[in-house]
């Protein structure tokens, strides 16, 4: 179903609107109101993107996505109506590719969609484009080539590693410093501004790194 998004949220009416405006985007939404329904549907349909809410009646959210990812790379949003639950989110790793905060403009919602679609579409033409040099602490891109320092290097190798997804501060601080030392969101901004220029250095200046507010960084290919 290539063009199929299937909208997985109990709030009737909430779920009519949204698919409303899919259809004006030229979508083909399906609605699911229980979680039970979820897996079954998913595995016979594969739908283009999920729309997937977390307080569900039957399967929650969390666990749904956990079941999909075992079977499919289908770009997930997950929904929340807690801004500060993003956070717990990504520290569950749960493998989402964008989280939406309930109250919310249907608008946006298929903004992010399509933005999160036009992102996984591309990634595979342009990850090879980009490379990293262990042995070198380096950095390729095309024919050009920057060096970084350890922390950086491991930085970048850890967002590199999965293209796309969300990386909270705190995630990053812990996987890049095998010393567990202590360090503040700060330090990882700072790691970050640096390498965003070097990166942009020899790429006439893109910006591969993405800030998500109040959820962390993640690498971008588009």
């Amino acid at each position: 179903m290539p063009d199929t998004v299937l909208i997985v949220e109990d709030e009737v009416k909430l779920a009519n609107l949204l698919s409303d405006y899919f259809k004006l985007s030229e979508y083909t939404p399906h609605m699911i109101h229980h979680g039970d329904e979820v897996i079954d549907w998913v595995k016979l349909n594969q739908p283009k993107a999920i729309l997937l809410d977390i307080m569900l009646p039957g399967k929650n959210g969390i666990d749904l996505c956990k079941q999909i990812r075992q079977f499919s790379n289908i770009p997930i949003l997950m929904v929340t109506a807690k801004v500060d639950e993003i956070d717990r989110l990504l520290g569950l790793e749960l493998g989402a590719d964008d989280y939406i905060c309930k109250p919310f403009s249907p608008r946006e919602v298929v903004a992010r969609v399509k933005a999160v679609l036009r992102r996984t579409q591309n990634t595979n033409n342009n990850v090879m484009a980009f490379e990293l040099d262990e042995d070198r602490l380096a950095a390729n891109y095309l024919h050009k080539s920057v060096s970084l320092t350890a922390v950086e290097f491991h930085l970048l190798k850890r967002l590199a590693d999965q293209p796309e997804r969300i990386f909270s501060r705190e995630h990053l601080m812990e996987n890049i410093y095998s010393d567990h030392r202590i360090v503040n969101n700060r330090t990882i901004d700072s790691h970050i501004k640096k390498l965003r220029k070097k990166l942009a250095d020899i790429s006439e200046g893109k910006d591969w790194i993405q800030s998500v507010y109040g959820a962390g960084y993640r690498l971008v290919l588009d």
